[in-house]
């Protein structure tokens, strides 16, 4: 099997990476072995697919050659996967680079001109397009379909069977040539589980159904080639109950309705020390009164991060009513603005 052949394969193994979560512990072996299997899978498929594709371009560059004399320019691979987007896909944290399209002559597609109606991609207007079908095994279910503007031949839309099932199971949208949004049905339920936005070849936000019931429950947002915002329903009520915020790929807050009334109760703040993200304070809303009332300052030494210092506001009137002191995480001393509101 030709090398490019290959590539493109592990090309789209390694997008699936882009699919997992950012933040997702990595010893996962679920995951792991999941995504493993997955590889197998499409390589099997792929091998059998790339060589019917092989064939149908050696047989139309032959084609070519008797008609025009000058050969099928050399094929490229998809630019999903390089040694730079390996190092980035191993990182959630960083923006994903926007899916290359395979550079296919377009004599080995099926052609067909028609119009699409307004509304039908979210278009505005009609478009008048051409329809390129590639179905390289002859079963009747192409793998890949493109369509072009007829009046400057410029890409509008693709859609692929990624795993050769027969289903098509990923969408891309087009403005101007370039790609700005895909939905992808990872799981081959007939259903769409991502949905992914594009400016400038990079990623700009992101929204996940983790759990296939048709609610997208994940939400991440990139600004330059970086995360900045991560959201979370995880009951699925479809109100966000956590929120996890970065600043040069670092996390620095977050906040989290524990209690699922609807309102944000705890807020934590975050600091690096030597390389890593820890605790520095958490306040949380212990009273249900839509603000904070209590407020934990934490230390890290000799690589622990402990409590060390717990304040309460206890009738809500917004001043410090007791002070908590600990050392190496243990309560040493504790100050009692009013006795009367705490019970000794």
């Amino acid at each position: 099997m030709a090398i490019w052949g290959r590539t493109l394969l592990f090309a789209a193994a390694f997008a699936c990476v882009a699919t997992v979560p950012a933040g997702r512990g990595r010893g996962d072996s679920t995951d792991t072995d999941s995504l493993a299997q997955q590889i197998e899978r499409e390589v099997a498929r792929g091998d059998e697919l790339e060589l019917q594709i092989d064939d149908e371009l050696s047989r139309q560059n032959q084609l070519l050659e008797k008609i025009e004399g000058d050969p099928i320019a050399p094929r490229t691979a998809e630019s999903d996967v390089g040694a730079v987007g390996l190092a980035e896909r191993a990182d959630p944290r960083i923006a994903p680079t926007a899916p290359g399209d395979r550079d296919l002559p377009r004599a080995i597609f099926e052609e067909e001109p028609l119009t699409v109606s307004e509304g039908t991609w979210g278009n505005d207007d009609p478009l008048h397009v051409i329809r390129l079908s590639l179905d390289a095994d002859r079963d009747g279910k192409p793998e890949q379909i493109r369509y072009i503007e007829r009046r400057n031949g410029k890409i509008v839309r693709k859609e692929q069977d990624r795993d050769y099932d027969g289903t098509l199971d990923v969408w891309h949208d087009y403005e101007d040539g370039q790609l700005v949004a895909r939905v992808i049905d990872a799981d081959g339920n007939g259903r769409p589980d991502a949905w992914e936005q594009y400016t400038g070849r990079r990623m700009t936000s992101r929204a996940i159904d983790r759990d296939n019931d048709d609610v997208k429950d994940a939400f991440y947002r990139y600004q330059g080639d970086s995360l900045v915002e991560e959201r979370h329903d995880s009951d699925n009520d479809g109100r966000i109950d956590r929120r996890v915020f970065y600043e040069q790929r670092r996390r620095t807050r977050a906040e989290e309705d524990r209690n699922r009334d609807g309102r944000m109760d705890t807020w934590t703040t975050y600091r690096v020390v030597n390389g890593d993200e820890v605790v520095a304070r958490v306040e949380s809303d212990s009273k249900g009164r839509g603000k904070p009332d209590v407020f934990e300052t934490y230390d890290t030494q000799g690589g622990q991060t402990v409590l060390s210092k717990r304040e309460e506001d206890v009738n809500g009137d917004g001043k410090i009513d007791v002070t908590s002191i600990y050392v190496k995480g243990k309560l040493v001393r504790r100050e009692i603005a009013d006795p009367s509101l705490v019970p000794l």
